[in-house]
């Protein structure tokens, strides 16, 4: 089977994100590592960043090397069998070439480059990616965003949190990940046809409270790092999951 929700989200029910014992706890545990160039004297723009790392997400998770008998297909169902896991860390100049030439997919913004890699092991990592950092991801947006595209899916951020834009990132490709899991096999392909259009806002504070009791996909985050355990970061406002509330 491809990696559809059936074959990737266990029956136990469980919220895959949260560090709550459960029966994903008993798989090896995976993490899909995702690496954001910033370049010195140019680095992206923090929107855009978040949104490339989205649509990172779903195109590894749609590529034809990581579903059925895919090169990457096993491990791509090992990881989401277990915890979801994503680690966002920066590369520049030797250290991009080098992120470069390992197995991966890398997907261009307007300013940003992101570059995500098949899951490997908690402890696991290639040399050349355990080596770059995690910090000095904080971005920032020369102007303000435009409104947000109403026709297209929208990742919403939680408008109390403060992340770094490394753990935003992240975030926001779990968003984009539970909205993916739950589309149907041709909302799936329109999406990934269209180039996986999608944005990233922040909520009023209002708009956040309807979100959040809307039924669309939310991610609650474990709390491993920044901000509590169980903070709701993200809701993904697809058409096709806002026609069925």
């Amino acid at each position: 089977m491809g990696v559809t929700s059936d074959s990737t989200v266990p029956g136990d029910n469980a919220d895959p994100f949260l560090n709550e014992p459960t029966v994903r706890d008993e798989a090896p545990q995976f993490v899909l590592p995702l690496v954001v160039r910033i370049e010195r004297d140019a680095p992206p723009a923090r929107t855009d960043a978040l949104e490339t790392a989205a649509r990172a997400v779903l195109t590894i998770l749609s590529d034809e090397r990581a579903v059925g008998d895919g090169e990457w297909a096993q491990v791509m169902r090992d990881w989401q069998d277990a915890r979801i896991r994503k680690v966002v860390r920066r590369a520049r100049g030797a250290e991009w070439r080098r992120a470069e030439a390992l197995p991966g997919i890398t997907v261009t913004g307007k300013s940003a480059e992101v570059r995500v890699f098949p899951p490997v092991p908690l402890d696991g990592w290639p040399k050349d990616l355990a080596r770059l950092q995690v910090s000095g991801t904080d971005l920032d947006d020369p102007e303000p965003p435009a409104d947000a595209d109403p026709t297209a899916p929208v990742l919403w951020l939680n408008p109390d949190l403060d992340m770094s834009a490394g753990k935003t990132m992240a975030q926001t490709g779990h968003g984009a990940q539970l909205a993916w899991w739950e589309l149907s096999d041709e909302e799936r392909t329109a999406w990934r046809e269209s180039g996986f259009p999608l944005s990233v806002r922040t909520a009023a504070p209002t708009r956040w409270a309807e979100l959040t009791s809307s039924g669309l996909p939310l991610v609650k985050d474990a709390g491993f790092t920044e901000i509590a355990p169980g903070s709701a970061t993200v809701v993904t406002e697809h058409p096709a999951l806002r026609r069925r509330g």
